[in-house]
């Protein structure tokens, strides 16, 4: 199991998803929560949400935006969680066995679920996983 923060504001730290991470990034609704979390609370960082930031940004806005993204999300005062123990991997594959998540949302529920984190979320995919998973959602996009 990785280390888990210390308590900054509320009793369980937050785990970002990368939906949360780009309403931060991008000024959508919910950002102001986000930085909100990130200046109060403990948080936790899964290195495949660092994955998805950074090879979307690739994709969308080059090599240059990316990097200077990942750069960013390394200084932010979250602890960065980049090992995944067997727990976690067969708790993620449960989950996206049975809500049928993305690999990446499965993976980040599982870290949630084991921090005793509560999942900071701007994803309609994860609403299932109430009861699982301790979630807050953000403002979802509208079409």
């Amino acid at each position: 199991m990785s280390e888990v923060p210390e308590s900054k504001g509320s009793s369980r730290p937050f785990v970002l998803d990368s939906s949360a991470i780009l309403a931060l990034l991008e000024g959508e609704a919910g950002a102001d929560r986000v930085e909100e979390v990130l200046r109060n609370e403990s948080t936790i960082l899964p290195w495949v949400v660092l994955m998805e930031i950074h090879y979307v940004t690739l994709r969308e806005s080059g090599k240059s935006e990316a990097d200077r993204r990942h750069a960013l999300l390394k200084a932010l005062p979250s602890t960065k969680h980049w090992e995944t123990g067997e727990a976690t991997v067969l708790a993620a594959a449960t989950l996206k066995a049975k809500f049928r998540l993305s690999f990446a949302d499965a993976l980040i529920a599982a870290v949630a679920g084991e921090c005793g984190a509560t999942l900071l979320h701007k994803d309609p995919e994860m609403e299932a996983l109430a009861g699982f998973v301790d979630l807050e959602s953000l403002p979802y996009k509208l079409p």
